[in-house]
């Protein structure tokens, strides 16, 4: 696997496109406070959730197939259980996305090897907003 830390700073610098499979449209969920974070970072947050139809006012879509219909996905940010990630790593590599994080607590190392095998920039088991701030002292 690339270096974890240089792949972050890359992503970090680079991208500001990100699709959130798991958003949840509950405030006090992990997903949504990482998400509202980052929006008001000037991200722009796509949530991927097929029991929601808008969240931190942006339209929901089901799939990241469906979304990338109407947006160019950069990354694509994961808060789904472990198991739930390689379906996951296989849309996103069909729809052209440039990297995977996987939040903190979910991390596949066989989705991770298809990830990169296939050319996308790999993060798993950490938090987009914990290296997000730790980047701006």
């Amino acid at each position: 696997m690339p270096d974890t830390t240089a792949t972050m700073d890359n992503i970090l610098a680079h991208y500001r496109t990100v699709a959130v499979v798991g958003l949840s449209p509950k405030p006090h969920r992990d997903s949504y406070e990482v998400s509202r974070y980052m929006q008001s970072q000037g991200w722009r947050i796509i949530p991927i959730n097929p029991n929601a139809a808008e969240i931190l006012g942006e339209t929901a879509y089901p799939t990241l197939t469906d979304a990338a219909q109407h947006h160019a996905i950069e990354l694509v940010n994961v808060f789904r259980n472990s198991a739930d990630v390689p379906p996951v790593i296989t849309e996103a590599i069909a729809i052209g996305a440039k990297a995977i994080w996987l939040q903190l607590g979910v991390a596949h190392d066989e989705a991770a090897k298809e990830a990169v095998a296939a050319g996308l920039q790999f993060v798993q088991n950490k938090c987009l907003k914990v290296e997000h701030r730790n980047r701006q002292r």
